[in-house]
């Protein structure tokens, strides 16, 4: 009966996959998929079919009358949940603090900054932005604002295509670092797997190298030698700001970078400081004046009830789906381990792949390589309930790594290649020729250079 879990999450996977040509969104097949996973499981569990297992590696088999059985299945379900939505809460957080810097123009005080025409140089100054925001404000937030920037700085589409492919290396490079700056280092550091400080301390060197190497071989590539032409010169940058765009950037970018340090000191989840976070923006975006004769019936245009509107659902739903969908997995009982115990699907899984494969680091490799093709929130999920590595380890550092960098390989493999995509009408094919192999010689020197340190330098 196991076997139906299973087949529920391989054919839901596969249709979150093939979005493109089902021309389905992937939040529906997520949800279908945890909702039944999570019902057959109540419905197998209840009939005897198979048993469950929580967190604490304690095994529930249902007993008629037995309430101590039932009230693990429900507790496992509810801690799952638990910590699901402690990442969507984050994430809403972030979200919204963005939007509220985007309604208040923040984000022209940094077009207001780029002054070259150069292309090279525009390069470089994009990808710096993009490797530095996407730590802040997280990799996909980083991507849509820089995009945004890219058409008021390049007309021609074909010239854009190209700069904002490598946005997506940037951009993807600069969140592995951080752990607000992609789902999965915030899923890894809400799950007590990294901390903030050891994730900079041994993955921002890697990084670096992973955006630094494509970018200076895409230097010296055709499409960026001369200058940007076709740009408006009468273009007015500062009619576009308001009196509070500088105030709320700072303030916003200061709120979320304020929240790894919230946790250092009251030892309290992220999410809670992310909450105080958008409290104070939000309380500082009632008050403020954005504009010289302002009124009230103009309030709803900056406020946060209209920032709320405009954030991504569907993402959160789709992350509710496919976290809630790997938790059903990794509390079935599906096996047991070399030391006899019973063990849920994914800790299973695991065990089969350190027997093939008695590598862990090449096991992360392949993890980042399909992450490219599959999505990597899943598979850091998944990765989570299988190894138990103590906090901080260099597993864990090096799954952030590969996770974070290697959906740039494939415009679909990251949440920041489909924005670019979306916006931009990237071709797959395209990218795949074009850009592909630059974000593979990245994500292969940077995993040669976190090797080199963890593996050789500081053993």
């Amino acid at each position: 009966m196991e076997s139906i879990i299973i087949l529920i999450f391989v054919f839901g996977y596969l249709s979150i996959t093939l979005e493109h040509p089902l021309r389905l969104d992937k939040t529906v097949p997520a949800l279908i998929m945890a909702a039944l996973i999570w019902a057959v499981l109540s419905v197998g569990f209840a009939s005897g079919w198979f048993s469950v297992i929580d967190t604490h590696e304690n095994v529930f088999t249902y007993i008629a009358g037995d309430h101590h059985m039932e009230e693990g299945f429900s507790n496992t379900l509810l801690h799952h949940l638990g910590k699901t939505a402690e990442i969507l809460i984050f994430l809403i957080g972030a979200m919204t603090i963005v939007e509220i810097i985007d309604l208040h123009r923040g984000f022209e005080i940094l077009k207001g900054a780029v002054k070259t025409k150069s292309k090279k140089r525009l390069l470089w100054i994009i990808g710096i932005l993009a490797f530095i925001l996407s730590a802040i404000i997280d990799n996909l937030t980083a991507t849509i604002v820089l995009v945004t920037l890219l058409r008021k700085l390049i007309p021609t589409r074909e010239d854009r295509l190209w700069f904002a492919s490598m946005v997506v290396i940037a951009a993807n490079a600069g969140g592995a670092w951080s752990p607000i700056g992609d789902v999965t280092t915030t899923m890894l550091w809400i799950a007590n797997k990294v901390t903030a400080l050891g994730l900079v301390k041994f993955v921002v060197l890697p990084s670096i190298a992973c955006f630094i190497v494509p970018f200076l071989i895409a230097s010296r590539l055709k499409p960026f030698q001369g200058e940007v032409t076709g740009v408006d010169e009468d273009e007015d940058a500062e009619g576009r700001r308001l009196l509070s765009s500088k105030t709320m950037l700072f303030l916003g970018l200061g709120m979320i970078v304020s929240v790894p340090i919230f946790k250092t000191v009251t030892h309290l989840p992220p999410y809670i400081g992310m909450m105080f976070a958008l409290g104070i923006v939000w309380l500082v975006s009632e008050y403020i004046h954005p504009e010289e004769d302002f009124s009230e019936s103009e309030r709803h245009k900056y406020s946060a009830h209209k920032a709320l509107s405009r954030i991504e659902i569907s993402s959160i739903l789709f992350f509710l789906g496919i976290l809630m969908a790997v938790a059903g997995l990794e509390s079935l009982v599906y096996g047991t381990s070399m030391d006899g115990e019973q063990v849920g699907t994914l800790r299973y899984l695991a065990e089969v792949l350190q027997g093939a494969i008695p590598y862990e680091d090449v096991v992360v490799i392949l993890l980042g390589i399909f992450s490219a093709i599959i999505d990597n929130v899943p598979l850091v999920a998944a990765s989570i309930g299988m190894y138990e590595s103590p906090t901080d380890s260099i597993l864990w550092h090096f799954i952030a790594y590969s996770a974070g960098t290697g959906g740039s390989m494939l415009i679909i493999g990251s949440a920041a290649g489909v924005a670019a995509m979306g916006m931009e009408k990237i071709d797959f094919i395209w990218y795949l020729k074009k850009i592909t192999w630059l974000a593979f010689v990245g994500f292969a020197v940077g995993a040669g250079v976190y090797l080199l340190f963890q593996r050789v330098l500081l053993v």
